[in-house]
């Protein structure tokens, strides 16, 4: 599914659904989960991803961001559109600030993706099928 952020009205509905979609099926293809492990995989966009994780349903501002990890906000521009990209990161409009927030159903589906056949059947010392009480 090669979907570009969302930009728009119809590009927010499709993100939407996308969403809805992992929360109905709980299910992540490869693709995606390369995507999503992609977008994690440079330490400044880990750290923003786990900043908002962190932050919970709150979210956090730019400017938080910014300030909390050091990043240039140019930098930090380009990197929450990399995780929006993926869909790990929600944006939403808040007068004139812009909040971002994790997308817990994704990062949930990425974690289920990764465990779903956690130690070939036999028993796990750590329960994969906990999910974030935050999603």
């Amino acid at each position: 599914m090669s979907q570009a952020p969302p930009t728009s009205s119809a590009d927010t509905s499709a993100a939407l659904l996308f969403i809805q979609y992992f929360n109905y099926y709980r299910y992540m293809e490869e693709y995606e989960a390369i995507r999503a492990l992609t977008a994690i995989a440079h330490p400044a966009r880990l750290q923003v991803f786990r900043a908002l994780i962190v932050a919970g349903h709150g979210g956090l501002t730019p400017s938080a961001l910014s300030s909390a990890l050091g990043v240039p906000p140019t930098s930090l521009s380009f990197h929450l559109k990399e995780l929006a990209n993926a869909f790990l990161v929600t944006q939403e409009r808040d007068g004139r600030h812009l909040i971002y927030r994790a997308t817990y159903t994704r990062m949930n589906a990425l974690l289920a993706y990764l465990t779903a056949n956690c130690c070939a059947g036999t028993e796990c010392v750590v329960n994969p099928a906990v999910a974030c009480a935050n999603g």
